[in-house]
C-alpha cells in the first residue's frame, strides 16, 4: 500500500524549505506521495502560545548556523532572506489556489526558491507577480484568488485543523498518524515510510 507524507509548511520557515528540498527524493525511494498542507505558521504559534525562535536571540543565532550546516549537508542553495521576517499570508493563499488547480508543486518550487535561494520579499504582491510569471503561472489569476473569501477561509481552516492535530511548528510531517517536527527529523520520516 502506498504511504503518504502530510507535509505542513509555511514559506516563512527556512526549515520548511530545507525539508521540502529532501521530501520528494525520500518519497520516491519509498514509493510514497506528498500531501501538501500549507499553513500559516503565525496562527499555529499563536494557538500554541508559542514564540518564533527569532525572538530568542541565543537560539536564533544557533539556528541560523544550523540551517547553513544542513543546506551544505543536503547540497542545496540557501541564503538567509534579507527581508526576513516577511509576511507569507498572500503566498500561502496562493498555495491554496495552487492545490485546487493542480499546480502546487510548481508553485512551491517558485515560492521556496524565491524566499530562500533568491532572497525575495514574499510580502510584496508585485514581487509575487514576478515570481509567478517567471514560473509560468498566470499571476493575475493567482493574485485575484488571494483576495477570494473562500481561499482565505480555506487557509484558516487548514491552519486550525493542523493545530487540532497537535502541529505546533513548521515543518511538520505526519506518516501513518505519527508526527515528526523539524527538517532535522527527516530520518524518522524515511524510517516510517519504510515500515
Amino acid at each position: 500500500m502506498t504511504k503518504t507524507v502530510d507535509f505542513y509548511y509555511d514559506y516563512i520557515s527556512p526549515a520548511s524549505y530545507l525539508a521540502w528540498t529532501q521530501l520528494t527524493d525520500i518519497c520516491k525511494r519509498h514509493n510514497a506521495s506528498i500531501n501538501y498542507k500549507p499553513v500559516f505558521l503565525g496562527g499555529i504559534l499563536k494557538a500554541n502560545a508559542s514564540n518564533s525562535p527569532v525572538l530568542i536571540p541565543a537560539k536564533w543565532e544557533w539556528m541560523k548556523a544550523d540551517l547553513f550546516r544542513y543546506a551544505e549537508y543536503y547540497n542545496v542553495p540557501y541564503q538567509l532572506n534579507p527581508h526576513f521576517i516577511f509576511s507569507t499570508l498572500n503566498a500561502l493563499r496562493g498555495a491554496i489556489w495552487a492545490l485546487s488547480n493542480n499546480q502546487i508543486e510548481a508553485y512551491n518550487q517558485a515560492m521556496f526558491n524565491a524566499a530562500w535561494v533568491d532572497g525575495k520579499d514574499l510580502s510584496d504582491n508585485n514581487v509575487l507577480a514576478d515570481i509567478l510569471e517567471e514560473a509560468g503561472i498566470e499571476s493575475a489569476t493567482v493574485l485575484e484568488a488571494m483576495t477570494n473569501l473562500e481561499v482565505k477561509s480555506a487557509l484558516i481552516q487548514s491552519t486550525e485543523e493542523a493545530v487540532k492535530l497537535g502541529i505546533f511548528g513548521a515543518p511538520s510531517m505526519i506518516v501513518d498518524g505519527e508526527m515528526f517536527f523539524g527538517q532535522d527529523r527527516l530520518i524518522w520520516v524515511e524510517r516510517a515510510l519504510s515500515k
